[in-house]
């Protein structure tokens, strides 16, 4: 693992790592946010997954995280969000939602994706335990979360992985990929035709086939220029009514999909989550 940049904020240190993927086949660079800590303490650790077009760097750099993961004492890990680099593909078409950005936080099946695409894979598996091989990270004591289609990732990652994860929250995410045309697009490219390979990275789909998680904490902006045709709240809070699973959705006026929307409400976020952690 190699070091790209270290710089101290709020008492801990924000660093920005670098390693060689054998999930990937690639490069990836990653984030990880330290908080002052005693000698020796294991401390818990909250997982943000970015949305389309993003590296580590949006959420590092406009995510105002890193007062609150102080205050919290919780580390905050953000991954880039596809497999990046010389022999990777993109979209043919030059799209931002598919290919290079887009890598929808699943394994792919489909040529040519398969090769380099096997983002579930590196987030559930690789980095975790690269993190706390490294970091002073509690892996007992994990959480997750995530902005559109990383709002995605951490719904289907959460609710496939119950035990490991004692929270999980979402910014916006899309809830629903195989109703909606950026999770067409994505699941169809990256896993194949067949639908009903779909449904292990469709959180809707996930709760319907028995998928449990003890509560989900979601804000969405009223404002957000894709709620209506991506994203789709009602369906997942249909899906949770439905399920019995309590979800706090807050629906909130006049914020659209920026990380204006997200930095207003992180500190919210990882209070949530650090009280389910500790």
């Amino acid at each position: 693992m190699e070091t790209v940049s270290t710089n101290h904020a709020f008492g801990g240190v924000q660093g920005v790592y670098r390693h060689a993927s054998a999930a990937t086949g690639t490069e990836m660079t990653f984030a990880v946010y330290v908080p002052p800590h005693a000698p020796g303490a294991k401390l818990p650790v909250v997982w943000y997954l970015s949305g389309l077009t993003c590296t580590h760097a949006n959420a590092t750099e406009k995510g105002e995280y890193r007062r609150a993961a102080a205050e919290l004492g919780l580390i905050v890990v953000t991954p880039d969000t596809s497999p990046r680099g010389e022999g990777v593909p993109d979209d043919p078409d030059g799209a931002y939602d598919f290919g290079l950005g887009a890598g929808f936080y699943v394994d792919a099946t489909e040529a040519p994706w398969a090769t380099h695409y096997r983002m579930w894979s590196y987030i559930t598996d690789e980095l975790p335990a690269l993190v706390a091989a490294h970091f002073p990270v509690d892996i007992a004591r994990q959480s997750i979360t995530g902005h559109s289609m990383g709002g995605h990732g951490a719904l289907t990652i959460g609710l496939s992985f119950p035990d490991r994860y004692r929270a999980v929250s979402a910014f916006a995410p899309i809830v629903a990929p195989s109703q909606v045309p950026w999770g067409e697009k994505a699941l169809g490219g990256y896993l194949g035709a067949d639908r009903a390979a779909w449904r292990r990275h469709d959180a809707v789909a996930l709760i319907e086939d028995g998928a449990r998680v003890p509560a989900l904490l979601v804000d969405q902006g009223e404002a957000d220029q894709f709620l209506a045709g991506q994203l789709r709240p009602e369906l997942l809070a249909a899906a949770c009514e439905k399920a019995g699973i309590p979800l706090t959705l807050r629906m909130q006026s006049g914020y659209d999909h920026s990380y204006y929307f997200i930095s207003t409400f992180m500190a919210d976020h990882l209070a949530w989550h650090a009280k389910r952690l500790k």
